[in-house]
């Protein structure tokens, strides 16, 4: 089967979503042949003119009760809301948001490098409006029409806070590298706010994914699994193929790709606001220790607390995981005994990073808080049996190191034996 035929098979799944009413776009120019029109109205895509030039936009929109994965739409609105209501710091919050004004978004590219050499010919973002979630793709039909593009996309921009993944570091600085080639012709960038995605997903996961691209999120995650897909990879090919034949079919392909994406991070934000505001009844204890730890690392202690001191009481590698976040959480407020409590539960837990860290620890305690010379001797070899014991010794800190420990065991027996 050739790979027209097999791009052919994806154009049914394209009619998911309902279209929406004709878009509103200036005045058609006049000697303007958009090539294949009615196969692309049959796909929900129409053309913007602009003077002389013209970009393709295809909109769709689904209601708030459709389900992508694991959720349907309608909870990302509860999503907004629990934010709105729990008054807690995090880079994720959409606290004074309303749901209207993130926008999901997404691009495809010729290239995955930056620069002016790596165009966009797909800029996809959805929003919710009313009781529907709509979808909306600018399409850029030959790489000459970027201001009808640029000009289509911003123009009624009305959102303060972007939804990516990856998009700090890709999509949106591409973006902004494209925008400067035609500004002088197109309406100005934004100042939005950004909520990456791909961030969270590797603090959240990074402990049972390997590898973190958003189809594996997808499966392994959000429990949705793309049928059909067009690998991305593939899509500049494509893109480069449709510039030649002007024949829409495998276009319509990527438009399918890029919508599951986009899709996908409406999902994706759900559920890691239900994960990370403990709202999540299927999250495993694993998930939680990364949010308590992500809550500790963002100075939120008492949310870091909630989250860990319930883990912290049975005897499994999570428990002894939210122990030891614990007693450091203790250390820096410099509550030593409960710090010292912490660390000797854990000394002798079995796994020997955990122990090394609390046998150092407690070494330095005992040392310099509690002034006990003799214990500090003792956590201090504990510590040197243990690092040994590391089969890549590359792994353990300077600050760890055999002979690192071993100088100050020998500081440690001097003044044990004053």
């Amino acid at each position: 089967m050739s790979l027209k035929s097999k791009l052919n098979r994806l154009k049914p799944h394209l009619s998911v979503g309902s279209p929406l009413e004709k878009i509103s776009t200036p005045p058609q120019a006049v000697n303007i042949e958009v090539p294949f029109k009615e196969k692309w109205e049959q796909a929900n895509v129409v053309p913007y003119f602009m003077e002389q030039d013209y970009c393709l936009i295809r909109e769709v929109k689904y209601p708030l009760s459709y389900q992508h994965g694991h959720y349907c739409f309608r909870d990302f609105l509860t999503a907004v809301e629990i934010w709105n209501k729990k008054p807690v710091n995090h880079p994720l919050s959409a606290e004074g948001h309303q749901a209207e004004e993130l926008f999901f978004f997404d691009t495809e590219t010729t290239g995955l490098g930056g620069g002016v050499g790596n165009t966009i010919f797909i800029l996809g973002y959805a929003s919710i409006s009313g009781d529907f979630l709509i979808l909306r793709q600018h399409i850029l039909p030959h790489p000459g029409a970027e201001v009808p593009l640029y000009q289509s996309f911003l123009e009624n921009v009305n959102y303060k806070t972007l939804v990516t993944y990856n998009g700090k570091s890709f999509d949106w600085p591409q973006v902004k590298t494209r925008h400067t080639l035609v500004r002088e012709h197109v309406p100005k960038l934004p100042q939005f706010g950004h909520f990456d995605l791909f961030h969270a997903a590797r603090r959240l996961w990074k402990h049972k994914l390997d590898r973190l691209k958003l189809a594996i999120v997808e499966k392994e995650v959000l429990g949705i699994e793309r049928m059909d897909d067009i690998p991305g990879f593939l899509a500049p090919m494509i893109y480069f193929d449709f510039i030649d034949s002007k024949q829409p079919d495998g276009m319509l392909g990527i438009l399918k790709h890029n919508e599951v994406d986009i899709l996908s991070l409406v999902t994706l934000y759900t559920h890691i606001t239900f994960q990370l505001c403990g709202t999540d009844t299927s999250q495993t204890r694993p998930e939680s220790y990364e949010v308590g730890r992500w809550f500790a690392s963002l100075g939120e202690k008492n949310e870091a607390k909630k989250v860990l001191t319930k883990l912290a009481t049975g005897s499994d590698f999570t428990s002894y995981q939210a122990k030891l976040a614990l007693a450091f959480q203790h250390k820096k407020e410099r509550n030593w005994e409960g710090a010292r409590d912490l660390f000797s539960d854990i000394a002798d837990c079995g796994d020997k990073p955990i122990m090394l860290d609390a046998s150092m620890e407690l070494a330095k305690i005992y040392e310099h808080r509690i002034k006990n010379f003799k214990l500090a001797v003792e956590y201090c070899q504990k510590a040197i049996r243990i690092a040994t014991q590391f089969e890549k010794p590359s792994k353990v800190s300077v600050e760890k190191s055999v002979e690192q420990l071993k100088f100050r065991l020998r500081r440690l027996e001097r003044k044990n034996a004053k």
